[in-house]
C-alpha cells in the first residue's frame, strides 16, 4: 500500500474530516512561532520562486497553503498589478496572516481538495510544502488542475520519503515499534501521482540539511512549526521524559556536538496546456 493510500485510511479512520480539523488545530496552533522557525520553508518557497519564469504576466494569483503569508506577500510584491489570493486551512493560521498586513491580498479559508474557486480562474497557484499534509494528494492536484487557466502555471514543493531519517532512527533505537515521525511519499510514488494527474509536469528533488544545537532544539523546531508527529499511531499521553534522553543519546552527533538533521525535497511545475 502507498503512503497516499495509508493516509486516506487514516482520514477515514478518523471520521471524514477529524483529520483535517486537527491538522488545521495544529498549525493554527503554532502560527505565532512558525515564521521564527521556517527555514526549511523559506529555503523551499524561495526555490520555487526563482524557478518561476521571469516572462510570467500572472492577472491572478493564489497561494494554497499559505500559512502567516510570508510567501503570499513576497508573491504580491513580485505581481503588484495581479489579484493575490492567500488561502490556508487554518484558521488560527490565517489570523496571523491578516496581522502582518497587507491590503493588496485577500485571504481565505479553504480546503485544498474543494477550493471555493470557478474552473479556469486562476494563472498562479504557488504552494509551499502543504500538499504533504493532505489525505488526498491527487484530489489537490485535480483542483489546481480545474481552476487554472489554460497556460497557467502550478508549483509545489513537498517533503518526500527519508525526510528526518535521523530522528526516526534515534527514535526507532529509544522507543522499538513505536512511531514518532511523519511519513511521507516516495519519490516512485510522487512520479507515479504527477505521472497520472499531470502529464508533462517536471518532477525535481533535492536533499536539504540544517544543522541543530541540540535533538531537542530539532523537536522544538517541528513543534513551532506545527509540523510535530500527526499519525493516527501517535500516543495519546505525553512521551516520558526518560524516552527523550534516550532519543537523544541516539541521535548522531558531530564531533563538535552539532545535530544534522536531513530533508527530502520535492518540487513540482506544470504548465496547464493551451486550449
Amino acid at each position: 500500500m502507498s503512503v497516499f493510500a495509508d493516509l486516506a485510511a487514516i482520514n477515514c479512520a478518523d471520521g471524514g474530516t477529524g483529520s483535517k480539523q486537527s491538522i488545521a488545530r495544529g498549525f493554527g496552533g503554532a502560527s505565532r512561532t512558525y515564521d521564527s522557525a521556517s527555514r526549511l520553508q523559506k529555503s523551499m518557497g524561495d526555490t520555487m520562486l526563482a524557478r518561476i519564469p521571469a516572462e510570467l504576466n500572472p492577472g491572478i494569483v493564489f497561494d494554497l497553503g499559505c500559512g502567516t503569508g510570508w510567501f503570499t506577500r513576497r508573491l504580491a510584491a513580485r505581481y503588484p498589478d495581479a489579484g493575490i489570493t492567500g488561502a490556508d486551512l487554518a484558521p488560527g493560521m490565517l489570523a496571523q496572516a491578516k496581522a502582518a498586513g497587507s491590503d493588496a491580498v485577500t485571504w481565505l479559508n479553504a480546503d485544498a481538495e474543494q477550493l471555493p474557486l470557478a474552473d479556469q480562474s486562476v494563472d498562479l497557484i504557488f504552494s509551499n510544502l502543504m500538499i504533504q499534509w493532505s489525505p488526498r494528494p491527487e484530489a489537490v492536484l485535480a483542483e489546481c488542475q480545474r481552476v487554472l487557466k489554460p497556460g497557467g502555471l502550478l508549483a509545489v514543493s513537498s517533503l518526500l520519503d527519508g525526510t528526518l531519517g535521523e530522528l526516526k532512527q534515534a527514535w526507532a533505537n529509544a522507543d522499538p515499534g513505536q512511531a514518532h515521525v511523519n511519513r511521507f511519499a516516495t519519490h516512485k510514488d510522487w512520479r507515479a501521482l504527477t505521472a497520472d494527474s499531470l502529464p508533462g509536469s517536471e518532477l525535481e528533488v533535492g536533499t536539504i540539511v540544517l544543522p541543530y544545537d541540540s535533538p531537542m532544539a530539532l523537536n522544538r523546531e517541528l513543534k513551532h512549526l506545527g509540523a510535530v508527529f500527526k499519525g493516527e499511531e501517535r500516543r495519546r499521553t505525553v512521551t516520558a521524559p526518560g524516552r527523550f534522553r534516550a532519543m537523544c543519546r541516539a541521535y548522531p552527533h558531530g564531533d563538535d556536538g552539532e545535530c544534522l538533521a536531513t530533508y527530502q525535497a520535492g518540487w513540482l511545475y506544470w504548465r496547464k496546456p493551451e486550449l
